[in-house]
């Protein structure tokens, strides 16, 4: 059997880079099983209420499930060593960004033509508020993971944790404002979302998100 190409051996860092990466795994199961209810709860209140921040915040859920996802199979069996699952793994986090951007950017646009006007939710400023207090820390904890592992795709899932957290709090400044009547608040939100995935997709893409 050939052995994978790039595959780099690890034998004074052996012990602490498996407790690393079997840390960034298991917090990338915990993460996913969260989204799934996180994007569940948000798509249907912002279906409800006509907020496209709110419905773009969970389909960012979903892509965030797929870095999960990206990073659980970077972290398992024959492509815990290897630098080509990384740089594959590291590819699929930056277009798993870029997805989300044209969504947005296109729900805006049809809201607006339509004449759509957010309203306020109880339950998605609860899920929100849950999201703002507990995705930094998980967010945090992935990045420095990303570092000490050199993986740019578990940073990279981190960087989106703390991009959930941003637009959790840019959501609720809109469903409060919304309540105002400064509706406008709610696509803007969307807006800068769209070209902060942007820009954070080009920064995992080239590998720049695993560094502090």
């Amino acid at each position: 059997m050939v052995p994978d190409p790039g595959t780099r051996a690890r034998p004074s860092a052996a012990p602490q880079f498996l407790r690393d990466a079997r840390l960034a795994r298991r917090l990338s199961v915990a993460t996913l099983v969260w989204l799934g209810a996180e994007s569940s709860l948000g798509l249907a209140a912002g279906l409800s209420a006509h907020s496209v921040a709110l419905i773009g915040w969970g389909w960012a859920s979903l892509v965030e499930a797929l870095a999960s996802l990206i990073v659980i199979w970077r972290f398992t069996g024959r492509r815990l060593h290897s630098a080509t699952a990384e740089s594959r793994a590291q590819r699929a986090v930056a277009v798993s960004f870029w997805v989300l951007a044209p969504y947005l950017l296109a729900h805006v646009a049809y809201d607006l033509r339509e004449g759509q006007r957010p309203a306020s939710t109880a339950l998605g400023i609860a899920v929100t508020t849950i999201s703002l207090v507990s995705m930094p820390l998980l967010g945090l904890a992935k990045r420095r993971l990303g570092a000490r592992l050199g993986s740019a795709a578990t940073a990279g899932e981190g960087t989106q944790n703390m991009l959930c957290a941003l637009l959790a709090a840019g959501v609720l400044a809109g469903l409060t404002a919304t309540s105002l009547g400064w509706w406008w608040l709610d696509p803007a939100v969307a807006v800068a979302l769209a070209a902060v995935a942007v820009r954070e997709g080009g920064r995992a893409w080239r590998g720049h998100c695993c560094r502090h």
